[in-house]
Order: structure tokens, then sequence, then C-alpha cells
């Protein structure tokens, strides 16, 4: 098994001393991409929403993915009364079979600013 940590250049710089995007190379040729927690400026949860997916898609098309090779996604919100409006940007966004997911509410995020932040995990078929 092969471990790649990576920034690709051509996604938004991560936001803090981490990385964003941890790739597991499987015996198949196949992988395995767990993207950090990510957030976005915006006024409202659906802004932040829409900016988050925007920086998900760069960073797994940066691994030959698609938001359509999402397997779980996990969510994180200050306040599960915006789920409609994150509800409305995920249906835009994520348009094939449902990944896994859990959506939670917390007090608060690491940027005080930040309504959501959203981590996934994708897998890469096999050219």
């Amino acid at each position: 098994m092969r471990v790649t940590i990576d920034n690709p250049a051509s996604a938004p710089r991560p936001l803090g001393p981490y990385s964003q995007v941890a790739r597991v190379e499987l015996d198949d040729g196949g992988a395995l991409l767990y993207l950090s927690g990510q957030i976005a400026e915006g006024a409202d949860t659906a802004a932040q929403s829409s900016g988050i997916f925007e920086t998900l898609a760069a960073l797994l098309k940066a691994h030959g993915a698609t938001l359509d090779d999402i397997i779980n996604i996990r969510t994180f919100m200050t306040d599960l009364g915006d789920l409609p409006a994150y509800a409305a940007v995920r249906a835009r966004f994520l348009t094939a079979t449902p990944p896994t997911s859990t959506t939670v509410e917390v007090p608060r995020l690491f940027r005080p600013e930040a309504l959501i932040e959203i981590d996934v995990v994708a897998a890469v078929q096999a050219a």
C-alpha cells in the first residue's frame, strides 16, 4: 500500500498547516481519497456550501476523480436549522447515487465565520 499526502496546486490552498488530500493506492490500481474538512467564505450556509463543493471538486479533479466518486460525506453544521439550504446545494452538486453520510450539529468550527465544514472519502476506479 502506498500513501501520498497532497495539497494540489490546482485547488485552493489550505487555511492552515494541514494537507488536504491523502491518496491510498489500492492493489487493483484504484485509490481511496481522504479529503480534509473544507470550509468556504460566504454570507450564509448555501453560499458556503457551494464554495465547499467547488473546492472538493477541484481537489478530486487533481486526483482523477469527480464528485460522483464520493463514497462517504461528513458534514458539520453550527445550526441544523440550515439543513434545507445545505440539502438544496448538495443535491445540485451530488447528482449520482447518494454516498453514505453523516451530518452533525457542532457548537462552532475552527473559524468563527464558518457555518459548515465538509469532509469526504472518494473511490477512484482502476483505469
